[in-house]
């Protein structure tokens, strides 16, 4: 200011903006040739959004998705899921679009609906069967408009289902009110189909938008809610069997009733009602003073003479899993609740029990006594990273004593009923009770505001039989088996506890950056409404059959033994690097099968001790299995002595298939076989390579797979081990050859 000149930026710095501030230098990938910059130039390949600021780093578009896979398809629904791309370009708000060449307009639905989208993950819906379909999935971010090429993405090939006849019959309305509609229908005829689950949808008279109008049940009955009044809505059921998604029941249409509004109500005739109201009132308010004053008197005089007795002479009530259960040893440590005595389980032991929420009448309660309230204001959210039954899960920053650390947010949609809050809240209550280094931790809950939120520890590699399959073959044994280790001492520590989780399996099992391995998910006290994942309709809900005890099938009877049931096909499922129990058998024959003795064979290069292991766990007889603390014991062992990992076992089971179990041998051909197991796409190697016949097909080796041209490994395992079965199945029936 003094000589009132004015310095001029030099080469590889610049100045956004006038004042006396400092030229700094060219960020990252951008250049200053010039003099006197306002902004430096990208270099070729990178670019700058017009909202980026001028100190931010070039940033480039991102590449293709990764590990594009299909993870569930029927005649008209199909869902792909994938891993974001490996480069993100720089930036942070990389965001999905979905391409179909050949779906019709109008007819398919998306969800997520938006044109982009930041989930992993889409459900196609309005499909046609028996038809091939090419999805693209495009990844996209702030810059990528501004690049000369096109978007980079990952594409699928999928043919759907044949369809099924409807079997829906005899629908009825029961009830009609102004914005509820009660159906009810009749149970199919066909004893050969075991019907797994219903659809209901519904949709407003020449309206077919009825993509987010369905819901799922395993009743005869429905109650559609928040209908509009005076409005006519169409309504149809369908039927999910092992067969597959059977198509719709024709339309029946009804029209919902009106609320009668109050202000024509006459005043002396709103009078009298204000009048008994009020009656109403004075007489509840009285008889709940009498009891009140009842109780306190009668529990004083309890405890009086309590008090004057042996501590041995006053029997205390615990819960535990839901039953009452006497003991003389603890003295009663009790909380008066709303409406509700508990016993309460202060402080932290060896010997603490889980407390079931469920004998909490109200389950706010059994939240403020187990979880800890957030302050909404402490969570950030970063990114929608999936969908629950809830609502989303998200990836997200808590502020915690100045300190932001990763936690995964999962949120209770807007709207939902009091039920499903409840439900929701209780996930918390349980997972609020557990301390265990491989238990997933509650930071804890907020539910003073909207929307209400479970904060969990944040777990990079999410679910484990996702990470699995996506890393297929990449880990050495021993990694396999401590992983193993982990999840066996978690379940040990919960079973301590008198916990049963009931839904033990690969995807319920979180993986964090380190490999470790944390027990999830427990919400079992819910239904499972998922018939991707196989559940088998028994009175009471459904339940998970490929990964469930005989006894729990049968008789409901869940114990710590029907966990380790469980481990063991979580077992077979690391092993195998996340293939699906029992492949594309229906749950009727899996049931059939594990009854008759058979047990899953031994993965491909699964060590013997391991296989031993799982079998140990699938005995029939529960006392006979393991506890969760030998197992560790055992994987201990084979973790310090890493030789006793190298014999691997051979494919082989104690009762091999049965007479009643699915006939894998009854395939005319390769290609009605290759269809079978959804490797279709290889028909045209397998006629190459001169394997034309099923007796061809009955000596393939993984070598002669390789030489196909079929080298991917979750590939060759498919086809190895439907192969491992049918020779299992001629070697049962003293077969020469193949049996056609």
């Amino acid at each position: 200011m003094e000589k009132q000149t004015c310095n001029v930026c030099q080469q590889g710095t610049y100045k956004a903006e006038t004042g006396d501030g400092p030229c700094l230098p060219c960020p990252p990938f951008s250049q200053g040739p010039d003099y006197g910059l306002t902004e430096c130039r990208c270099n070729a390949g990178y670019f700058r959004a017009p909202t980026d600021p001028k100190n931010m780093s070039c940033t480039q578009p991102p590449s293709a998705p990764v590990n594009l896979t299909v993870s569930f398809v029927d005649q008209s629904t199909v869902i792909l899921s994938w891993l974001p791309p490996e480069s993100q370009g720089g930036r942070i708000d990389t965001v999905y679009r979905i391409r179909c060449d050949a779906c019709s307009l109008g007819l398919v639905q998306y969800n997520p609906s938006t044109e982009t989208f930041n989930e992993t993950r889409v459900t196609i819906s309005g499909l046609n069967a028996v038809t091939t379909y090419r999805f693209q999935i495009f990844a996209e971010n702030g810059v990528s408009h501004m690049a000369m090429r096109p978007a980079e993405f990952a594409d699928i090939v999928v043919t759907t289902e044949a369809s099924v006849a409807s079997s829906i019959t005899n629908i009825r309305v029961t009830s009609v009110k102004s914005t509820e509609i009660s159906i009810a229908w009749d149970a199919p005829n066909d004893d050969e189909d075991l019907v797994e689950t219903y659809e209901v949808r519904w949709f407003k008279r020449n309206d077919i938008d009825y993509s987010n109008n369905s819901l799922l049940t395993s009743d005869l009955s429905a109650t559609i809610t928040g209908l509009q009044q005076r409005t006519e809505y169409g309504v149809q059921v369908r039927a999910k069997t092992q067969r597959g998604w059977g198509a719709y029941s024709p339309v029946i249409f009804k029209t919902t009733g009106q609320v009668l509004n109050t202000a024509y109500i006459g005043d002396e005739e709103g009078l009298r009602l204000q009048l008994v109201a009020g009656g109403i009132v004075a007489v509840v308010v009285i008889l709940v003073a009498v009891i009140v004053l009842t109780v306190v008197f009668l529990r004083s005089r309890s405890n009086d003479e309590c008090n004057k007795k042996q501590p041995s002479d006053c029997d205390t009530l615990e819960y535990r899993n839901g039953e009452v259960h006497h003991s003389l040893d603890n003295p009663p440590i009790v909380a008066t609740h709303t409406n509700v005595t508990t016993p309460l389980f202060t402080g932290i032991s060896a010997s603490r029990t889980y407390i079931d929420p469920h004998t909490y009448e109200d389950p706010n309660q059994a939240v403020r006594e187990f979880a800890r309230e957030i302050d909404a204001s402490c969570i950030t959210i970063e990114a929608i990273i999936g969908g629950g039954e809830f609502g989303d899960v998200c990836r997200g920053k808590l502020k915690m004593n100045g300190v932001d650390i990763d936690v995964a947010i999962k949120t209770l949609k807007a709207g939902s009923l009091e039920k499903s809050r409840n439900d929701f809240l209780t996930e918390a209550s349980i997972m609020g009770q557990f301390e265990h280094p491989n238990v997933i931790f509650l930071q804890g809950v907020v539910t003073k505001s909207n929307p209400v939120m479970i904060i969990t520890e944040y777990m990079e590699n999410g679910s484990l039989d996702t990470f699995l399959r996506a890393n297929d073959g990449k880990f050495q044994v021993i990694q396999l088996t401590g992983m193993l280790r982990g999840i066996a001492s978690g379940m040990q520590y919960l079973s301590e506890m008198n916990y049963v989780h009931r839904d033990l399996a690969a995807r319920n099992v979180l993986v964090n950056s380190q490999l470790v391995c944390k027990i999830a998910d427990f919400g079992l006290s819910r239904e499972i409404e998922s018939a991707t994942e196989g559940a088998y309709t028994t009175r009471g809900g459904k339940i998970p059959v490929r990964w469930t005890a005989p006894e729990a099938i049968a008789f409901r009877k869940f114990t710590s033994a029907s966990d380790v049931w469980s481990m063991g096909i979580v077992c077979w499922e690391v092993m195998s690097y996340g293939e699906r129990p029992y492949w594309n058998w229906s749950n009727q024959d899996v049931i059939k099968s594990i009854e008759k003795g058979y047990r899953l064979p031994a993965p491909m290069d699964c060590p013997e001790a391991i296989y031993q292991l799982m079998l140990d766990c699938w005995q029939k007889e529960r006392t006979h299995r393991p506890t969760f603390q030998s197992i560790v014991k055992t994987l201990d062992k084979l973790i310090r002595v890493p030789d006793t990992l190298r014999k691997i076992a051979q494919n082989r089971t104690n009762n091999p298939l049965s007479a009643d179990a699915p006939d894998l041998t009854n395939f005319s051909c390769v290609e009605e076989w290759l269809n079978s197991i959804k490797m279709a796409r290889y028909l045209e190697n397998f006629h190459a390579g001169g394997i034309t016949t099923m007796d061809a097909v009955i000596n393939l080796t993984v070598k002669e797979l390789t030489e196909l041209g079929i080298t991917l490994v979750g590939h060759q395992k498919k086809i190895m081990n439907s192969v491992q079965s049918m020779r299992a199945q001629i070697r049962v029936n003293g077969s020469e050859g193949f049996l056609v």
